[in-house]
């Protein structure tokens, strides 16, 4: 069913530190090139002091000040991430307390569907508005992935980065043709362990004999994801798209998550995509969580990939695993 959902504006913060390919081939012991062939990432920004509620409140502010809004005008924020500050509390409270508004009032919550989180949010937030509950929403999300990596693991090491993205959506304006057109979600627990962090929960709890610094940071087996995606994407696509009148071939921009270097080559040739409708975001940033999809849509737009009116295809996997997707007119 079609929502008349408005991205207003959105904003983007990264920490200031930016890590070269060449400063971690040498910390990691990698060959000269190594990383940018193996996964084409040339920086990523890492923190400094800085969390997830810190970076997340520099994106919203951001898209705020684009959007020409104050916080009060907000009817709701939501926190579209896969980590955070603390287990308890989550993280949309303190973004709100960082904004100067703990004591607003105004409804926060988390949706944590790992890198489909923003994805997830978006389709949560237009079934409030379709609802009539909430009229203007702001989507954050914040990553902190640095501080989970795993040396030993040299493909996500040197793979992600950390960063945030806001997105202000709204009820679209009378007359306007702004829409969020369909928005899917699978998920197939099979494939849950893929990708993990498998200490900071209650199956493996720093007071569990044996708990191993390791246990608390990312492990993913790329190539089972890669396998596992693909095999469904056809017809995730074809239901993606089922209830609309033209093909992901002929949308004006696909955003896909910014996942790793083989992922969205493979992605392009597989949807048959030119280089103008794909955004390609993965070599300034590395693969950010959840602030990947939104982030290199706010690059697309400030870069005047795409217009008013124009077509837009998100799509993604997370672990768990899940494929999502959303097509909207921008």
């Amino acid at each position: 069913m079609s929502v008349p959902l408005q991205i207003l504006a959105m904003g983007k913060y990264l920490p200031p530190r930016q890590v070269s390919a060449a400063e971690l081939e040498a910390r990691l012991n990698l060959s000269h090139g190594w990383i940018e062939a193996k996964n084409g990432v040339s920086v990523r920004h890492y923190v400094d002091g800085e969390s997830n509620s810190d970076l997340g409140a520099k994106a919203l502010q951001r898209a705020l000040d684009k959007a020409g809004l104050a916080y009060e005008e907000l009817d709701l924020l939501i926190n579209a991430s896969g980590s955070y500050d603390y287990p308890i509390p989550e993280t949309s409270a303190l973004i709100q307390d960082k904004m100067g508004q703990g004591n607003s009032g105004m409804p926060s919550f988390t949706v944590d569907a790992t890198c489909l989180s923003f994805v997830t949010a978006l389709d949560v937030a237009g079934a409030f508005i379709a609802s009539g509950r909430y009229r203007t929403i702001a989507i954050v999300s914040s990553e902190v992935a640095s501080k989970s990596l795993n040396p030993a693991e040299k493909e996500s090491a040197t793979l992600l980065g950390d960063g945030a993205a806001a997105a202000i959506v709204r009820r679209a304006p009378e007359g306007s043709p702004s829409a969020l057109l369909s928005s899917v979600m699978e998920t197939y627990g099979s494939g849950a362990m893929y990708t993990h962090v498998k200490g900071g929960g209650n199956v493996c709890h720093p007071r569990d004999a044996g708990v191993r610094d390791s246990d608390f940071t990312f492990h993913m087996d790329g190539p089972a994801v890669l396998g596992s995606a693909f095999r469904r994407l056809r017809p995730f696509v074809k239901k993606l798209f089922g209830p609309l009148d033209f093909s992901l071939q002929e949308v004006d921009l696909f955003v896909p998550h910014q996942a790793s270097k083989v992922a969205l080559e493979k992605a392009q040739r597989f949807f048959r995509l030119r280089d103008e409708q794909f955004a390609n975001y993965l070599a300034q940033h590395g693969n950010c969580i959840a602030a990947s999809i939104p982030m290199a849509l706010h690059d697309a737009i400030e870069a005047g990939r795409i217009q008013r009116g124009g077509r837009i295809c998100l799509l993604g996997t997370a672990a768990g695993l899940s494929v999502g997707g959303a097509v909207l007119i921008y």
